[in-house]
């Protein structure tokens, strides 16, 4: 069966965890409401200037009320376009724009830099940037070595290379708070063909998580679906699903960046998912494997006996 013979809700519901899914904002997770405030807090966006970045994260945060917005992307006309919209939410709101090449460590190095000397510490840090550079969908035994390459470059270095900058700015790293939410897609666990370097370097942005939750216990560090989008990123094939909102990711992640997400820590959540019915699931959550990303097995000796 091809994709265009699939339901057109089929990607979100085979990607259920909670009962109830949804494809735009609603009022649990509406960042203008007081209880889901960030006054105070400073947060980083990576690819910031177009997409789901300008389009969902940076306004959500702005309505959260964030004492200041650093964006990060290469295009400084794009960044200071995104810059007005956010003015228009909040005049008052600090925003920081940073054209850096983030797989590039000195860049790298630099912004965080001029940020600490902006806003001394950030809080909260989405890591959004990434490319799906594809060679045309050439497959494995086809693709350019440099193209599938640059997809680990942006979507897993970059990804890297901001998280280790934003850990050494905490005052103090072992003791600090903190949130991470890393972008990441369904299919950095699933095979689809033409985007073998895509996938996979998704994969290790999913991944960073638990490996941050596990060595940073203070910091809460997430993996997000965004859900299916509206942007370049996205297969033509795959444009005849029912598509989501950038501000219903943008939403998710504000409520992600409170206390009451911290069970969620280490692991990977989809925007569509009812933040209500994961609430109701937290003790179900914390004592079982759900939401990791393992291998199966089974392993160990007791299975032979």
């Amino acid at each position: 069966m091809s994709l265009v013979d699939l339901p057109k809700d089929y990607m979100r519901e085979s990607l259920k965890f909670t009962p109830t899914v949804y494809r735009d904002v609603y009022p649990s997770i509406n960042p203008t409401n007081l209880e889901l405030r960030l006054t105070g807090r400073v947060a980083i966006i990576t690819g910031g200037s177009r997409g789901i970045g300008a389009e969902g994260f940076a306004p959500a945060y702005a309505k959260a009320g964030v004492a200041g917005l650093v964006l990060l992307a290469r295009s400084t006309e794009d960044l200071k376009a995104v810059e007005a919209q956010i003015k228009q939410i909040d005049p008052k709101l600090k925003v920081l724009c940073i054209p850096v090449n983030i797989a590039d460590s000195r860049a790298v190095d630099k912004a965080f830099q001029q940020i600490k000397a902006t806003f001394e510490t950030v809080d909260i840090l989405v890591n959004n940037a990434g490319i799906n550079a594809t060679d045309g969908g050439a497959l494995i035994a086809d693709v350019d070595p440099d193209v599938w390459w640059s997809n680990f470059e942006v979507n897993s270095k970059g990804t890297f290379l901001v998280t280790r900058s934003f850990l050494r700015q905490l005052p103090d790293r072992d003791n600090s708070s903190g949130i991470i939410i890393n972008i990441t897609t369904a299919g950095a666990w699933s095979i689809i063909p033409p985007a073998s370097g895509y996938c996979l370097s998704k994969l290790v942005g999913l991944q960073l998580v638990p490996f941050i939750a596990e060595t940073y216990p203070n910091i809460t560090a997430i993996a997000l679906h965004p859900g299916m989008l509206d942007t370049s990123m996205l297969y033509d094939a795959m444009r005849h699903f029912d598509l989501d909102s950038p501000e219903l990711a943008g939403a998710f992640a504000v409520w992600l960046s409170h206390p009451h997400a911290k069970f969620l820590s280490g692991r990977f959540v989809a925007a569509q998912w009812s933040v209500d019915e994961l609430l109701e699931r937290k003790d179900e959550i914390l004592k079982g494997r759900q939401l990791l990303l393992t291998v199966p097995g089974p392993f160990g000796p007791k299975q032979f006996q």
